[in-house]
């Protein structure tokens, strides 16, 4: 019997998003060709595969104010490699605050919804732990403003 996956799609079978631990299971089971790594921690991938590009984009975990630029572009990274075909993921450490500010974004770049508030609620539907913290929602007001 297998394990419940511990990762989700935002866009199904063509984006999906987790933590760290979950990279690995997204590639297996998803043929994931790009991952994009949120982690400002990370010396290398989570998961390492010759077949799959590796994108980091050094965030911290508080989402302060001057990291606006890189949320916007970690989330044009994903949109871009969804629009060039390719099977992409996202992660943090936990899959919670800077995925959740990324998955947001991404929803919101690809008009899956049409307020920060929406987007926020979906992906909350969508990974139950998602948690964006006051920090990252000014990010994403000044990157979105409704």
């Amino acid at each position: 019997m297998s394990e419940p996956k511990q990762y989700q799609a935002l866009v199904e079978d063509k984006i999906f998003l987790g933590s760290a631990s979950d990279v690995e299971s997204m590639i297996q089971n998803e043929g994931v060709d790009v991952v994009v790594d949120l982690r400002g921690e990370a010396q290398q991938p989570a998961f390492s595969d010759p077949n799959v590009q590796w994108i980091q984009i050094a965030l911290g975990d508080e989402g302060n104010s001057d990291q606006g630029t890189l949320f916007k572009q970690a989330i044009d990274e994903v949109v871009k490699a969804y629009k060039n075909g390719k099977k992409v993921a996202f992660h943090c450490n936990g899959g919670r605050g800077r995925t959740g500010v990324v998955a947001a974004g991404t929803h919101l770049s690809l008009g899956l919804s049409s307020t920060l508030q929406e987007a926020e609620e979906k992906v909350k539907e969508i990974r139950s732990e998602i948690n964006i913290k006051p920090k990252q929602k000014e990010v994403l007001h000044k990157l979105f403003s409704e």
